[in-house]
């Protein structure tokens, strides 16, 4: 049997959604592609059936309650889109809120639950350090990265920085300009304090003995400008 492209995703769907109904049946909440299939196929069906398209979208919305589904897939699926073929013709129906409102209290794959805390106080600077950048270019670091790695051309405090991360926002950055000096808050570094990757100069856990001591020798044998001592010079890879 020879089968078009678009009769084959309708086998297909209609597969998953037999496969949705068979998980629905023994008690599993089902997930978003599950879902999803069986208010698809709710909607081509109803329309193969004859029902006008508004009847067809109600059914959809009906065909599973909230409770049907794993916490936060309402969230997941605002609308679902599916093309079905009514007496009239092709329609691309749209399917809103098909398993309802989400719940205020859905935990959406994803998302951003803060702590109960102050959040500001998390990223509240501990340090100032001066850092002038030495390059002919802009340089810019991001949130997290180990400040005492940070590009090599960049003079400041080394020492000081060790262990610590500028203290701005997850995701966000600071532009050092061409021999510009500019001010920094530096926090330390949360969690188990485990630093991998940046320059390679610790690779390893921050506040092991000996640590900090082998950081600073190796910085300074490959040309990190440390204002604290003024050896080295120009060298390295940029952060």
């Amino acid at each position: 049997m020879r089968l078009t492209p678009t009769e084959r995703d309708r086998l297909l769907l209609f597969t998953a959604a037999e496969l949705a109904r068979a998980r629905k049946s023994r008690g599993l909440q089902l997930n978003a592609p599950e879902a999803t299939a069986i208010i698809a196929d709710t909607v081509i069906e109803a329309a193969r059936s004859g029902q006008r398209l508004r009847d067809a979208v109600d059914l959809a919305c009906n065909v599973l309650d909230p409770d049907d589904v794993l916490p936060g897939v309402a969230a997941l699926v605002p609308e679902v889109w599916v093309e079905a073929v009514f007496d009239d013709g092709s329609r691309l129906v749209v399917v809103p809120e098909p398993l309802g409102p989400p719940h205020g209290g859905d935990a959406v794959p994803g998302s951003i639950h803060p702590a109960n805390e102050d959040v500001d106080a998390a990223t509240a600077p501990t340090l100032h350090l001066e850092v002038r950048n030495t390059s002919e270019v802009p340089i810019s670091v991001t949130s997290h990265f180990h400040f005492f790695e940070v590009n090599p051309r960049l003079s400041f405090d080394r020492a000081a920085a060790y262990g610590m991360r500028l203290a701005i926002d997850a995701g966000e950055a600071i532009r050092f300009d061409p021999h510009a000096t500019l001010s920094v808050g530096l926090t330390p570094i949360g969690g188990q304090r485990v630093v991998i990757g940046f320059a390679g100069l610790v690779d390893g856990a921050l506040d092991a003995p000996g640590a900090k001591e082998a950081a600073l020798t190796k910085a300074r044998a490959t040309g990190f400008l440390d204002s604290s001592t003024d050896i080295g010079s120009p060298g390295g890879a940029p952060a």
